[in-house]
């Protein structure tokens, strides 16, 4: 039994697999449509989510399976107290499959140990969101046509967005990748995975303030929002929350084959109206990632069809 906890649970030929399944349920769904008849998935979200627990229970009902679950704490026996661990043993008994999003690093891990069923990590506090990264790359070579060779500029709240964390971890791993991290001094991008993941693995990477300094030379902007759930005063965010806002305007000053991702939500860092820019990817990326999931729920059920 496999479970997803960070990106590096799949090697890089398993993770070309995923993306080459997913691509043949885009091409061809109604194959798929009775794949995980009978099976369940139980969606466990300990925080508020829209993208991530809709687009799993989609791709389960899209493979014929059914879905159930929490969408917060408060609806669930987590609010009397109970363990994660009591909670998956639970879940265990009732789904074939889970999907845990929790505010806590490490939580999605502590379930995995105590788990009769695979279980998915849709997203543990700061630290990694792997299901958004599976989504980032799927996006990337679908797009782009190759996941080496490329100049991504990481652009927003690097120092908290998981979403940053879990892209840099799965990107080292192809040759020729270069990183451009924009952020304010303050959001930075943690020292932990600086120095251990880039350097280590001696990445090039350069740090800048300024968006328009960076645009130019970009393969990929992935954009991000600055987190106020992440905040533990209200004056540092509202300081922070408009510091990078992508307009028109900046985006002639970026290539013609430079793609805007961004993981949703947006707040005001990507102006409404890059929306009709042929570069701004964002939506294709949301529906890209309810094909990576139903690849992910029958590779972790063993299912082949």
């Amino acid at each position: 039994m496999r479970h997803l906890m960070s990106p590096l649970d799949f090697s890089v030929e398993e993770l070309d697999r995923l993306m080459d399944l997913a691509v043949d349920i885009e091409a061809n769904p109604a194959k798929y449509a009775h794949a995980c008849e009978g099976k369940k998935l139980a969606t466990l979200f300990y925080e508020p989510s829209t993208r991530t627990r809709l687009s799993h229970e989609a791709a389960m009902l899209n493979l014929g399976g059914n879905v159930m679950g929490f969408s917060t704490a408060e609806s669930s026996s987590a609010s009397k107290g109970e363990s994660v661990s009591d909670t998956i043993r639970t879940v265990s008994c009732y789904a074939d499959i889970c999907a845990m999003r929790h505010p806590k690093e490490g939580a999605p891990m502590v379930a995995c140990q105590h788990s009769a069923i695979p279980v998915i990590n849709a997203g543990d506090g700061g630290h990694q969101h792997p299901t958004q990264t599976l989504t980032d790359l799927l996006t990337i070579r679908s797009l782009k046509g190759r996941l080496n060779d490329m100049t991504i500029g990481l652009c927003g709240d690097l120092k908290f967005g998981r979403t940053v964390h879990s892209l840099i971890h799965a990107l080292v791993r192809y040759p020729g990748i270069r990183f451009i991290l924009i952020s304010p001094e303050e959001l930075r991008l943690p020292g932990y995975i600086r120095f251990d993941v880039l350097d280590k693995g001696n990445i090039p990477y350069k740090e800048v303030v300024r968006l328009e300094d960076a645009l130019p030379k970009l393969d990929l902007l992935y954009m991000t929002r600055v987190q106020k759930e992440r905040f533990f005063n209200e004056e540092d965010y509202v300081r922070m929350k408009d510091f990078y806002i992508l307009d028109s305007k900046k985006m002639e000053l970026a290539p013609k084959d430079m793609y805007v991702l961004h993981p949703l939500p947006r707040v005001n860092e990507i102006s409404v109206e890059v929306d009709d820019d042929p570069r701004a990817a964002y939506f294709k990326q949301t529906k890209y990632g309810v094909y990576i999931r139903m690849a992910l729920i029958l590779t972790l059920l063993n299912i082949e069809v």
